[in-house]
């Protein structure tokens, strides 16, 4: 303890009594009193002396001296020097003494008057620097152990992102493929395309996402282990007090430990695409997702007369003792169908015949229903128009003529609710008519139909042999 009063006063003596803190570059004064460099012009400040007077008052003994009586102190220099040397060697915190020596038992560095203590009775004690160069080569077999393991972690994070990069070129190329075998397709398999595609992105996505957590986890192993390698090589190069704090804790850790087995990833593509098996028919392809539709009659403006089993619909006349619907269109001769999609994909047919006017597709469930209801995709429709016998079109917002060679009898309306589709066929002579593309459906569709004077409109059913064929196929 003699030690510690003795650094104790050295320190006292050496501090500033303006700042209170161990003086730095400290100058003395003519009286004698010594203050740091920098604190004499803060104590002219604080007495309002400006650079012009010619004497200031010691902040000690309050003694007038010249504004240029001081100089430099180099015994207290050199003092400040000593004492902080003397911090850098860690003292026994219960006898004040220096750590000279290193206890095996105890794992600790202990002084001479430690040793001499019952807790410390028959332990084996080495000179701190003797200690010090066994601990650190055993600290370098810990190095070079953790350095292997890094090497493998570095190894292993090429290997995984090779595995990224090849995985990503296959992808690309099957993409590639599947896209060159749909270009002399018609529309329908365009959407038969960007099905596959999507698949094949979830499953691209779904490897990567693993790829790519076991890419993080070992990048995160990797800079845990150099983390700990350059800790370590900073405590080989520190002081041997240092060093050997912890040490035997260090060492004794298993650091020969094991990376994780990387996981075997397939980096095989699942999603196939063999156009040529597709069919070529469009219309056996469309049928396959074909829906039996009948009509509302809850929906039903009063104008419409709908047939016994809700396949026909005719303008002319007025229903009477209608029950009451909010349902029900009120503007216009308007009727939706029955049920409603919501997911998946969905097909129905409707005979337009001779008729010489007829609007027909889809629409939301909530869609305005009265005099304000507006026909187009903003609002919720998606449907085509035929115009006086003659004029097709699209009620887009404007509408979009749809130039047709053949006047279709009976068209077809195909509905994919995930991709925002809306096609429209001339089942006469199976060609395309029109596609809204992209649409954002938030809620259930349905079938739509506005009827016009002298066009009614029929939804035939399925063909008994055609409701055979649609048996376990997907929708």
């Amino acid at each position: 303890m003699a030690f510690a009063s003795f650094t104790k006063k050295m320190k006292e003596i050496a501090t500033c009594p303006i700042c209170m803190n161990l003086m730095t570059r400290p100058v003395t004064i003519s009286c004698g009193h010594s203050y740091c460099s920098t604190c004499l012009p803060w104590s002219y400040n604080t007495q309002n002396l400006l650079g012009w007077q010619k004497s200031f008052h010691c902040p000690l003994c309050q003694v007038s001296l010249p504004v240029t009586n001081y100089g430099s102190n180099k015994v207290l220099e050199n003092l400040l020097e000593v004492i902080g040397e003397m911090d850098l060697e860690q003292l026994c915190g219960e006898h004040g003494e220096q750590l000279h020596l290193f206890c095996e038992n105890e794992g600790q560095l202990i002084c001479w008057r430690c040793e001499r203590a019952p807790a410390h009775a028959g332990h084996n004690t080495t000179p701190v620097e003797d200690a010090c160069q066994v601990y650190k080569e055993q600290l370098q077999i810990v190095i070079s152990k953790l350095n292997h393991l890094h090497e493998a972690c570095t190894n292993q994070k090429a290997f995984v992102a090779r595995q990224i990069t090849e995985w990503k070129e296959k992808i690309t190329a099957r993409k590639q493929k599947i896209k060159s075998d749909f270009t002399s397709l018609q529309v329908f398999l365009g959407l038969e395309e960007q099905c596959h595609l999507w698949r094949l992105e979830e499953e691209e996505e779904d490897l990567l996402s693993r790829l790519r957590d076991s890419e993080a986890r070992l990048r995160h192993e990797s800079d845990e282990l150099q983390s700990r390698i350059l800790e370590l090589e900073a405590k080989c190069q520190s002081s041997s007090q240092k060093l050997l704090q912890d040490v035997k804790d260090i060492v004794g850790r298993n650091w020969g430990k094991r990376l994780e087995t990387l996981e075997d990833f397939p980096m095989e593509i699942h999603t196939t695409c063999n156009v040529s098996e597709l069919y070529l028919d469009v219309k056996k392809m469309l049928r396959r997702y074909q829906v039996s539709v009948t009509l509302d009659p809850d929906t039903a403006h009063p104008s419409l007369t709908l047939s016994e089993d809700g396949r026909q619909v005719t303008l002319g006349g007025c229903q009477k003792d209608l029950d009451f619907s909010p349902r029900r269109f009120s503007a216009y001769p308007c009727v939706l169908g029955f049920g409603g999609f919501s997911s998946g994909r969905h097909y129905f047919e409707v005979d337009v015949g001779e008729g010489t006017a007829w609007d027909l597709g889809v629409c939301l469930d909530g869609v305005q229903r009265g005099a304000d209801m507006k026909q187009e995709p903003e609002c919720g429709f998606w449907t085509i128009r035929l115009h006086k016998g003659e004029d097709y079109l699209a009620l887009t917002s404007p509408p979009t003529p749809l130039p047709l060679c053949e006047k279709p009898l009976v068209v077809g309306v195909f509905l994919d609710w995930e991709t925002g589709f809306v096609s429209f066929y001339n089942m006469t002579t199976g060609s395309h008519i029109f596609t809204f593309q992209n649409a954002s459906f938030f809620t259930t569709l349905q079938p739509f139909f506005r009827v016009y004077q002298h066009s009614p409109l029929f939804l035939p059913p399925l063909e008994q042999e055609e409701r055979s064929s649609l048996l376990g196929q997907p929708s």
